[in-house]
């Protein structure tokens, strides 16, 4: 089969396409044909070696795909030969063939097609769990989301509004505010400014008459997260996804018992292998918000097979809307 690999990190381009060994599942795995690989930013991390897990070198990159299973090893149940599933996994779904388990998978419901399940996957998990579980979101609050125009930004624009929030858009551009209101933003919040740690808060009091945002979905930091905290209404909640506008950020948390505010982490990788049941009933979550329309993943462009570093440069300079997809289809 026709697999990426990395054989030294880098920049995407250090990626190269190998013929290697076909792959056989061992007990309690799955052999799939992948169809569609989603790109997200912690695969840019692991091509370039600043990822916190890295698997040795040479190595196959890739944590999302969508494809049918071709085999099945001993011992799995659920799972037969032909079954369309979507599954994430730490690397590997940059190839023809992936190795994944059936707690690390779906089925994907009739009419989903590949290129859409991998753009489905692990942008909309994390979402999810970042506001139902971490950022405890009820119905009818108001949720800021930062980078609203990305991977995980509109996945959360689509599931706060799917689940009945007002929701509070931060993008850079136009192009980025169009793309947002069309996955259902009610107010614009404008990054391409200076002084984010005004501007922010001045926007968001402006579009809720004061009171501030009850959740926030930071998959940013950087000078975002000053601005949003600062824009954070009482008792609100902050959830820390990434850090794709470069820098960490610090906090002094004396500001936290100002307004009684509460700051949390997100890694959402531990959910899938500590609480695998959580992970199923959200994915069941999500895909009802599919069948309703609130879902619907945003595929900015299908690459071809051999398009995966182009992709992945895209990514990393932040000029996705939505999510880059790669066929994993010789001549697709």
């Amino acid at each position: 089969m026709l697999s990426y690999r990395v054989h030294e990190h880098g920049e995407p381009d250090v990626l190269t396409i190998d013929e290697v060994p076909d792959l056989v599942p061992g007990p309690g795995q799955l052999l799939v044909q992948v169809k569609a690989a989603g790109i997200n930013f912690p695969d840019v991390l692991v091509v370039s070696g600043k990822y916190q897990l890295l698997p040795p070198r040479p190595f196959t990159p890739g944590k999302d795909f969508a494809g049918v299973v071709s085999a099945v090893g001993e011992g799995v149940q659920g799972y037969r030969r032909g079954d369309r599933i979507m599954s994430q996994i730490e690397w590997g779904a940059l190839a023809e063939q992936a190795l994944t388990t059936p707690a690390q998978s779906f089925h994907l419901p009739e009419g989903l097609d590949f290129p859409e399940a991998a753009a489905m996957g692990l942008v909309y998990q994390t979402a999810y769990f970042a506001l139902v579980e971490r950022g405890q979101y009820r119905a009818g609050e108001t949720v800021l989301v930062g980078g609203a125009a990305g991977g995980i930004g509109l996945a959360s624009v689509q599931i706060a509004k799917g689940l009945g929030a007002t929701v509070l858009a931060a993008v850079r551009s136009p192009i980025e505010a169009q793309v947002a209101k069309e996955s259902g933003a009610d107010h614009i919040i404008d990054l391409s400014g200076g002084n984010l740690k005004d501007s922010i808060r001045e926007q968001v009091y402006a579009a809720t008459e004061g009171r501030g945002a009850d959740v926030v979905i930071d998959p940013l930091g950087d000078q975002f997260f000053a601005g949003a905290l600062r824009a954070t209404a009482w008792c609100g909640r902050v959830v820390i996804i990434g850090f794709a506008a470069g820098e960490i950020p610090t906090l002094k948390v004396n500001y936290l018992l100002l307004k009684n505010i509460a700051v949390c982490g997100l890694q959402w990788s531990d959910y899938r292998d500590r609480t695998p049941q959580k992970v199923l009933a959200a994915q069941d979550e999500l895909f009802r918000l599919w069948r309703e329309g609130a879902v619907r993943p945003r595929v900015m462009r299908l690459f071809a097979f051999d398009g995966a570093a182009e992709a992945l440069s895209l990514v990393r300079d932040g000029q996705v809307q939505g999510k880059a997809v790669v066929s994993m289809v010789r001549g697709a």
